[in-house]
């Protein structure tokens, strides 16, 4: 989630006053005050969800991946998405959203009008499964976007159980403190019927659809007790391996079970690389600060961009200073360490933003030189124990170039990124003037003597 600008309250504003019967909430069908049995599985648990250590994310925007803007859209596109090296799909929430101060030409996906249903927008159900089944015949996972901090205003909670929500000194719900999101109402994790309920819903999924995880939003609003309790309970399904994800950055995360949150503080130190000239060693500071008391096995979610930096921000062809930069950017956020993310439309160098209030389709046909830029890349980072595991041995502080080792067992990488859109003469050292290495991409032989003229945006990956 992210702040909405002013002229998205305005339009809260004037869609709230102009309500019309049909927005009145609907009340639940079944036992307001106990929760239903858990549903018949469907399929059979996947078996390949991958290691912390081996994920590589891909996440979906549906509204924007295809012109059908539906399950089966994104369906008949995951050969190309799997050829990215991608072993784990992030579907952005899949539910029914809020018509009660709805917000945008559609409304926010963020604004969950029922846990246990499909939004009718992307299909029905039987697409979601099949959707799942398809990624899963092609060795992906499948997690999808979980929204427990609040719920759409029309939400049969509301009606049901108004006792389960955060309320001001007058009795009133209220949005979730210090945010403008006048399209969701708050919930209240001191109630424990709340707390059953929306466990539920969790293991619905887990079960009806037989996806693999959750990327779970705004992680950092909901008590991290709650997040272990339903985590615990999830672990309880039989047979099932999770990729949880928290969109937060508290250490309580890992604690509860979630095996990666967020690192927004390197998106922010990438982007003002190449926006505001800092100087590059400040990638390596966020990454040793990333990782200095966190438990081992969890990881840092990486990326150039994302569905909200996409939308508010800018596309990384602007951000990064053109398509060269964007795929510039997108090496360190893959290399570095951490879990890499694609967001859907990077890898073709989408120039717009890319909103999620509206509709507005990925012209797939864009730059397919930037597609195997990213393709090549991506195959090699997946390939690389180094890579994925290795310790970072810092060769550079300089402010043009980021340059450093990955070493994991024998394996050894060096990674030079010039990060600026002139040529840079760089004096190698730390041990790498002098040796001869492989480009990793192309598996030409690279012979490094004692500097090197990196051409702009230019990058080398080269191994052993």
């Amino acid at each position: 989630m992210k702040l909405l600008p002013i002229f998205t309250i305005c339009l809260f504003c004037a869609i709230s006053c102009a309500k019309t019967p049909q927005d009145t909430p609907t009340p639940p069908t079944s036992n307001p005050n106990t929760p239903d049995p858990d549903p018949v599985a469907f399929g059979t648990p996947f078996a390949g969800v991958p290691a912390t250590s081996d994920v590589a994310m891909y996440e979906v925007n549906l509204r924007a991946f295809s012109l059908s803007g539906t399950f089966k859209g994104v369906e008949a596109r995951l050969d190309s998405i799997k050829a990215l090296g991608i072993n784990v799909l992030w579907l952005m929430p899949i539910h029914p959203i809020g018509v009660v101060k709805n917000a945008g030409q559609l409304g926010s996906p963020y604004s969950v009008k029922n846990y246990k249903e499909v939004n009718t927008e992307y299909g029905a159900l039987e697409d979601l499964q099949s959707l799942v089944t398809a990624a899963h015949n092609r060795n992906m996972a499948v997690i999808i976007d979980w929204v427990a901090n609040h719920t759409a205003w029309d939400n049969p909670w509301i009606t049901a159980h108004p006792d389960w929500y955060t309320k001001d000194a007058n009795g009133n719900i209220i949005i979730p403190a210090g945010t403008n999101w006048a399209d969701v109402a708050d919930l209240d994790f001191s109630n424990a019927l709340l707390r059953k309920f929306m466990i539920n819903a969790m293991k619905y999924w887990v079960l009806k659809a037989n996806i693999d995880g959750f990327r779970c939003d705004y992680a950092d609003g909901v008590p991290a007790d709650f997040w272990k309790q339903a985590i615990d309970s999830l672990k309880t399904i039989p047979n099932r391996k999770y990729i949880l994800l928290a969109e937060g950055s508290m250490n309580t995360q890992f604690t509860a079970g979630f095996e990666m949150n967020y690192s927004w503080s390197f998106y922010d130190q990438l982007r003002n690389i190449y926006r505001n000239n800092l100087a590059t060693s400040g990638l390596f500071t966020v990454n040793t600060n990333d990782y200095a008391a966190v438990p081992s096995g969890v990881a840092k979610l990486r990326y150039s961009t994302n569905h909200d930096q996409s939308a508010w921000d800018d596309s990384p062809v602007v951000l990064y200073n053109g398509q060269a930069g964007a795929i510039n950017a997108f090496v360190l956020s893959a290399t570095i360490g951490g879990v890499p993310l694609i967001y859907n439309g990077q890898e073709v160098g989408r120039p717009d933003k890319t909103p999620f209030f509206s509709k507005s389709p990925i012209n797939w046909n864009l730059n397919p030189g930037t597609y195997a830029a990213y393709k090549r890349i991506m195959a090699f980072r997946q390939s690389s124990n180094a890579l994925k595991q290795g310790t970072v041995q810092v060769l550079s502080d300089a402010s043009n170039v980021v340059a450093f080792k990955r070493v994991y067992q024998s394996e050894e990488v060096l990674v030079l990124v010039n990060t600026k859109n002139s040529t840079t003469n760089y004096t190698l050292s730390g041990g790498i003037a002098n040796t001869n290495w492989k480009n990793a991409l192309d598996n030409s032989s690279v012979a490094l003597g004692t500097a090197i003229s990196l051409q702009p945006y230019q990058y080398l990956l080269l191994k052993k």
